[in-house]
């Protein structure tokens, strides 16, 4: 653990894709789904298929499923958790929610039955109509080794955490914050993004690496222009834009020459939402909700095919000084489940700071969010080893504190954590050669025709978009005199845009040259 190289995907709990990894014949104590039989009830309210009951969880047909997406903030996560669905709240969506937010009484146990009732209310909020029991039976499916071999190949050939859990029951950018601070500085939800550039003043564990002599970097995967651990963390990191953030392209230059820093947080393209095994992106939010395929090739595929390239680049590092295999190790992590079906309760929580007032919508940091796939890479890993022990994001940091005397507990919830360097149990490596060499399948070409598909920015992209507006203003960016006209609608490739003109400003390694700005500017005011 020299170096640690870190890369976070996007809204996929446990089961629903690693579920299938092992099973009872495989001589592993794993808490998986195969042998189960696990389901969730049908609401009565439901128009199709109450006769059934019950959804049973099968596997995955679609590798774009859920589509349209499940609901991911703290009162869907509620719904998916206790089966607590407000009457107020509905057949309702983002801002249309209201207290109590489905929250549950205090100490009530998640019993993980209301994946189903959450999903038919989310899809009729996003279609105008309920699903059909096909529709919604897809929220309780997850996929087989067969359907992402990298991720399960790895898992399979190092070590991989049962019951890892998400800091918080709702969103990114809360989530990715616990990663990187132990906190969300009271934050719930992601909108509005402004809260996150003004308010999340939490000490970020890059400020506390460097403040020890430690380098850091953060790599973006080209052609996201922004990095959202930045502007998650803003008011402590914007100093560090212009030669911290970087394109992933200077990941794979660093590990060949072996100078790789300490530590490496890499971002997959979280804006277009592609290579970070995010759920389909949703039909829904095309206009008059046409129902075309909007968002193949699927995520999911994308994000097995960027891990098999992440890993690729990690099993070359074979550098005789600095950073290479030996001491190095590659940590694959998520940020939250994003509504995706998983049977195992989370558990009750530290609060960061107990003392503190309720943050956001009341929530009081008490307990988890639910489980997420958490995978460790290194030589020094016995294959197939599985660790039952309970982990979280904060995990990470209560390591590197152990093992680079990098100063006292950011928060109670890092100081609680429990460290994950006991995995380093073997006494000689083993060499790259050995290891497993699993292979992506292939990705279908990305969909880049704007006016057939208009292309479609993420749930991230779309809670970001007013706030990097709203910073544009306040810093003096030029933004395209046309969206002063009134009645001016932007279209999702014009936001798309406006990200490229605003990180150019914040992010110079990441946004686009003078010519491309030049260009924009221009369409925005043609």
């Amino acid at each position: 653990m020299d170096h640690v190289v870190l890369v976070i995907f996007e809204n996929r709990s446990l089961d629903n894709v690693l579920g299938h990894l092992y099973g009872p014949g495989d001589g592993k104590t794993f808490e998986g789904v195969i042998g189960k039989e696990l389901s969730n009830p049908i609401p009565d309210w439901a128009e199709h298929g109450t006769d059934d009951g019950q959804v049973p969880f099968t596997v995955a047909t679609d590798m774009d499923a859920p589509n349209p997406d499940s609901g991911e903030e703290y009162f869907h996560t509620n719904t998916q958790l206790f089966n607590i669905l407000d009457e107020d709240n509905k057949f309702k969506m983002g801002d249309g929610f209201s207290a109590p937010w489905n929250a549950p009484v205090h100490g009530q146990i998640p019993d993980m039955s209301g994946f189903v009732t959450d999903y038919i209310s989310t899809f009729t909020a996003e279609m105008g109509r309920q699903p059909t029991y096909e529709e919604y039976s897809q929220i309780m499916t997850g996929y087989t080794p067969e359907q992402l071999p990298v991720l399960n190949g790895l898992a399979r050939d190092f070590g991989t955490f049962d019951h890892w859990y998400s800091e918080v029951p709702s969103q990114t950018f809360m989530n990715r914050s616990f990663w990187t601070a132990a906190e969300s500085s009271g934050l719930v939800i992601n909108a509005p993004f402004t809260d996150f550039l003004t308010k999340n003043t939490a000490e970020t564990l890059f400020e506390r690496l460097e403040a020890h002599g430690k380098t850091w970097k953060v790599y973006v995967l080209e052609p996201d222009p922004i990095s959202f651990t930045g502007l998650i963390h803003y008011a402590r990191l914007k100093d560090d834009f212009k030669n911290r953030f970087v394109p992933f392209s200077e990941f794979e230059k660093d590990a060949a020459a072996g100078t790789l820093p300490d530590f490496s947080l890499i971002e997959p393209n979280l804006l277009a939402g592609h290579g970070d095994y995010h759920p389909a992106m949703g039909r829904s939010f095309l206009p008059d909700n046409v129902d075309i395929p909007l968002d193949p090739p699927s995520s999911i595929l994308a994000g097995d095919a960027f891990l098999d390239r992440v890993y690729g680049i990690y099993r070359s590092m074979q550098s005789d000084e600095g950073s290479n295999v030996w001491n190095t190790t590659l940590f694959i992590g998520w940020d939250e489940p994003g509504g995706t079906y998983d049977h195992v309760p989370p558990p009750a929580a530290v609060p960061p700071h107990p003392d503190a007032p309720p943050g956001q919508l009341g929530f009081t940091f008490d307990r988890s969010g639910y489980r997420v796939p958490a995978i460790v890479v290194s030589p020094w890993v016995e294959p197939g080893s599985v660790y039952n022990a309970e982990h979280r994001h904060t995990s990470m940091i209560a390591t590197l504190r152990k093992n680079w005397d990098i100063g006292g507990p950011f928060t109670q919830r890092d100081q609680s954590a429990k460290p994950f360097d006991y995995v380093f149990s073997r006494e000689t490596p083993r060499d790259p050669s050995d290891w497993a060499s699993p292979q992506a399948h292939t990705v279908p070409d990305y969909h880049v025709d704007w006016a057939a598909t208009n292309r479609r920015l993420s749930n991230l992209g779309k809670a970001a978009l007013p706030g990097i507006i709203d910073y544009a203003k306040k810093h003096s960016i030029t933004l395209p005199k046309s969206m002063q006209q009134p009645g001016y609608e932007l279209t999702v490739e014009d936001m798309w845009g406006i990200f490229e003109i605003v990180s150019a400003k914040i992010f110079p390694n990441l946004g686009p040259g003078p010519e491309r700005i030049k260009q924009l500017v221009d369409h925005f005011n043609s």
